[in-house]
């Protein structure tokens, strides 16, 4: 990704972030709050558990998290506005809220435990560098666990999913959010994502010893957890 892409990523977020959960709810039938929870449940998410939630955007993750009984919680993400509903929807709860980008992470070494990241890692500048920071703010036998499209394999899901994505997805965004770019980036970062980014390598060159995937939903959507 480039300054430029960067710049454009934080742009449409400030430019959504009062419409996104709707949104994301809507676009998804709700599915997407099923994929958070299995996520958490996947990465086995807990009580002792210290969880920096990047990407956060308007606190979804973050909030499931805290039903998990997760008790230290910090949000962080590149949009301001984003982060402003965050923490408008988290008043009541433990979560705190950092303005940063996921390659230079304000934190010290091993001070969590968990990471998680939902459909945001390819929106990172540098997912590479990303990882590497991952890898140091997370504590030994931490765990890195991201949540992100994937285009299906099989044909008739593939081809319902991608006219979904591409034809009836952007049309509804657009409509709602008022914003006529933010809903054709979707689409068009996750087959760029699908086609170029290959996480279990990326965590592995990172020096993550294990990765495991878990493919939901007719693999429209995957849970990658990387072990430190």
């Amino acid at each position: 990704m480039t300054i430029n892409k960067k710049n454009q990523v934080q742009r449409i977020f400030d430019s959504i972030s009062t419409r996104y959960d709707f949104l994301n709810h809507f676009l998804s039938a709700g599915i997407d709050i099923y994929w958070r929870r299995k996520a958490l449940r996947l990465t086995k998410i807990g009580s002792k558990s210290k969880l920096l939630d990047l990407a956060c955007g308007t606190g979804d993750f973050a909030l499931e998290a805290e039903k998990f009984g997760v008790k230290e919680i910090i949000g962080a993400d590149l949009s301001f506005n984003m982060l402003k509903v965050f923490h408008e929807k988290s008043e009541s709860s433990k979560g705190k809220i950092v303005q940063t980008i996921a390659e230079v992470l304000p934190f010290k070494s091993n001070s969590f435990t968990n990471i998680t990241v939902a459909f945001g890692v390819r929106n990172f500048f540098d997912i590479q560098s990303a990882f590497i920071e991952f890898n140091r703010v997370l504590s030994n036998k931490g765990k890195a666990t991201v949540l992100e499209f994937r285009l299906p394999e099989k044909g008739i899901v593939k081809s319902l999913y991608l006219f979904y994505f591409h034809k009836i997805l952007p049309a509804i965004g657009r409509l709602i959010s008022k914003d006529n770019e933010a809903y054709t980036y979707l689409p068009e970062s996750v087959n760029d994502f699908d086609k170029n980014i290959n996480l279990v390598e990326l965590f592995k060159k990172a020096g993550f010893e294990k990765v495991e995937k878990h493919s939901l939903t007719f693999g429209i959507c995957q849970v990658t957890i990387a072990y430190k």
